[in-house]
C-alpha cells in the first residue's frame, strides 16, 4: 500500500487546548507559556500568557515537540525509556539539537486512536504544574494525560 489514511488535530481543537491550559494555569495562579504543535512539530498555537516568562517560549515549544516526536511524555527518560543521568541527557539535546530534545517535564503527546498527531507542551510553572496543565489541555479534548 502506497497510501495511509491519517488523522490530524484541527485548529479547533489546538485552541481549546489551549484555552483549558491557560484557564488551568490561571487556577494555579502562575503566568505559564503554551504551545501545541502537530505531528511533524510545527507550531498551531502559542500562547505566553502576561508576565510569562520570555525563555518559556522556547522550552515549551521544544516540550511540545519532544512529546510528538517520541510519542510519549517529557522526562529525564531517553527515547525508549531508559533512565538518563544529566550527562546522557545533555548529550541528547546535542545530538538531538536544542530545538528538538528535551528532559523536562510537561510535554505530552497527542495520541488519537494510537496515532500521535501532535504535542502539547507548557512552561512557566514547577514540573509538576506545568504537567498539570497540559493534562488539563488533554482533558478538554476528551484524551488523558
Amino acid at each position: 500500500m502506497s497510501f495511509a489514511e491519517t488523522k490530524r488535530l484541527t485548529s479547533a481543537g489546538a485552541k481549546l487546548m489551549l484555552a483549558a491550559a491557560i484557564a488551568k494555569a490561571e487556577e494555579f495562579g502562575i503566568a505559564a507559556t503554551v504551545v501545541v504543535v502537530d505531528a511533524g512539530g510545527h507550531p498551531l498555537v502559542l500562547e505566553r500568557m502576561d508576565g510569562g516568562r520570555f525563555h518559556t517560549v522556547h522550552s515549551s515549544t521544544v516540550k511540545a515537540v519532544t512529546a510528538s516526536s517520541n510519542k510519549r511524555i517529557t522526562t529525564t527518560q531517553g527515547a525508549q525509556g531508559q533512565d538518563l543521568d544529566t550527562l546522557h541527557a545533555i548529550g541528547l539535546t546535542l545530538a538531538a539539537g536544542p530545538e528538538r530534545w528535551t528532559a523536562m517535564e510537561g510535554g505530552y503527546p497527542i495520541i488519537v486512536d494510537g496515532e500521535c498527531l501532535g504535542g502539547i507542551g507548557v512552561s512557566g510553572g514547577d514540573w509538576q504544574q506545568d504537567a498539570d496543565i497540559a493534562a488539563a489541555a488533554l482533558e478538554a479534548v476528551g484524551l488523558t494525560g
